[in-house]
């Protein structure tokens, strides 16, 4: 199968399949760590967390399959808003702006705000010591709002939980305040680091859903209170060591904590002593994980780079020999897509467009973006090749009958071609590595999956080798093929045999 077919089917596939129905799509991200959703350690290609036990339990209310959709956590509202999942869940917390853009369930799960320090400080207490200190906390969540409005420390926000307690251990920071969920899977384990201080503040996780479907709200509302009512909720909460004593009031159940088997294995996962061997066969267990984020990476590189250097092709030409016209509009397109980064670009496509009525898939938005980047950057290379080829070359064209368009494809192209190869290589293996970027539209690829097994295993070392590895492999063949080329074009030759 081509891989433009596959890039056709995708887009048809995400049409036909979204809100589809027997299903129950909801969405977090696996690489924001323990205990909400995560890879298991033990089996990496499985994911795990309180919070896909609690989903699990209220599709089977609903008589649904819950189907997992990946997305970064800063995108899950937006991804909701645009109909990408039914509902969005990963330890989102009930604000009021938030009840601006999506309807919340009644709340699943109550907790606090957790201060931890290294174990040898003392001089903090409390939200009240802070004055000359570093803070780290998660973006955009309660706690980041508690510190600035507190404004005694300098607050550092971090995308990922796991890099927070590794960063206060090794003195980066001087303390760190999250949600206690988060304190119990990677502060409190830690030996370097201790809690300090009471429980701060109440935070409430709901379930987000759209203000349009009432109906699924209703619904789900009504799975919690059951749920909670049966106990299952409580049993949840207990196997994964987080039950507190703010979800104590809140479902008014005093009664004692019971074994937390959920936490034990994820410690007990970790905290093993592996031999060189074993250690190697846990690697050798990441690379068909690794290699579906690959394979999903080298089809939105190459898509997006044949795209862009067709359309890069088409925007020198005009931009040299469009005429007032066409070469003020194509030097316009170039300088305005230059100028603004890609990420951007990504957003306003996948999360943008939809509000004018264009809805794309993730990979064919994704490929849309990065074509339409590259081939800004294209066109620069294209033209500096057009003009590299002396323009007697076009008139001696002229001389034999041909027109311009003939000329500039037999004669010109061909000879610009041999200048613009190397760069045009470059601009692949930077296109190949930009193409991480596209994570923040639910898109799974290659450094995304790094994000996913590193955060679990805290591992950013061996599984950080293991990816750059694969990026070199994936853009050496290129880089071949590209000398070649060159060395084909240097004798005079167009094309390989």
């Amino acid at each position: 199968m081509s891989l433009l077919r596959l890039f056709l089917m995708s887009s048809l596939m995400f049409c036909s399949s979204a809100g589809a129905g027997g299903e129950l799509r909801w969405a977090g991200d696996s690489e924001g760590g323990a205990p909400y959703v995560f890879r298991d350690p033990r089996q990496p290609d499985r994911i795990i967390g309180f919070e896909v036990d609690l989903m699990e339990a209220i599709s089977k209310k609903l008589g649904l399959k819950p189907q997992f959709v990946q997305n970064q956590w800063d995108g899950l509202i937006p991804g909701l808003e645009r109909g990408d999942y039914d509902v969005a869940v990963n330890g989102i917390e009930i604000t009021e702006d938030r009840r601006e853009r999506v309807a919340f369930s009644t709340p699943y799960f109550h907790t606090f705000e957790q201060l931890t320090v290294r174990k040898e400080s003392e001089s903090i207490q409390s939200l009240s010591n802070l004055s000359g200190k570093i803070a780290g906390t998660l973006k955009y969540s309660l706690a980041e709002r508690l510190l600035k409005e507190k404004g005694e420390a300098e607050v550092r926000g971090y995308d990922s939980q796991t890099t927070l307690y590794e960063d206060l251990a090794h003195g980066r920071l001087d303390l760190v305040l999250l949600d206690h969920p988060i304190a119990v899977f990677y502060g409190d384990p830690d030996s370097r680091l201790k809690p300090v201080g009471p429980p701060l503040g109440e935070l409430a996780y709901g379930i987000a859903v759209r203000k349009d479907n009432p109906e699924l709200l209703a619904r789900i509302n009504r799975a919690i209170d059951e749920l909670k009512t049966e106990g299952i909720l409580r049993d949840i909460y207990d196997r994964w060591g987080i039950w507190n004593p703010r979800a104590a009031e809140a479902f008014g159940d005093p009664t004692p904590s019971r074994p937390a088997h959920e936490l034990k294995a994820y410690l007990e996962a970790l905290g093993r002593v592996r031999g060189w061997r074993e250690r190697i066969a846990q690697y050798w267990s990441y690379l068909p994980l690794l290699a579906q984020g690959a394979v999903t990476t080298i089809e939105l590189s190459f898509l997006g780079m044949v795209f862009a250097v067709a359309i890069g092709l088409l925007l020198a030409l005009a931009r040299l020999y469009g005429g007032p016209i066409l070469s003020p509009l194509a030097t316009a397109y170039i300088e305005l897509v230059r100028g603004t980064p890609l990420l951007i670009q990504l957003f306003f496509i996948f999360y943008g467009l939809p509000n004018v009525g264009i809805k794309l898939s993730p990979f064919l938005a994704a490929v849309i973006g990065l074509a339409i980047n590259y081939s800004a950057y294209e066109a620069e290379v294209y033209r500096s090749g057009l003009q590299s080829v002396p323009r007697g070359q076009l008139d001696a064209a002229y001389s034999l009958g041909m027109t311009q368009l003939q000329a500039l494809w037999h004669v010109v192209i061909p000879q610009a071609t041999r200048v613009v190869l190397p760069p045009m290589t470059n601009d692949f293996i930077s296109l190949l590595k930009d193409s991480s970027l596209v994570s923040v539209i639910t898109m799974v690829e290659l450094t995304k999956v790094y994000g996913q097994l590193a955060s679990t295993y805290y591992d950013y070392f061996g599984v950080g080798i293991l990816t750059a590895l694969l990026y070199f492999l994936i853009g050496l063949p290129f880089v071949r093929i590209s000398r070649r080329l060159e060395s084909k074009f240097s004798k005079g030759r167009v094309t390989i045999a």
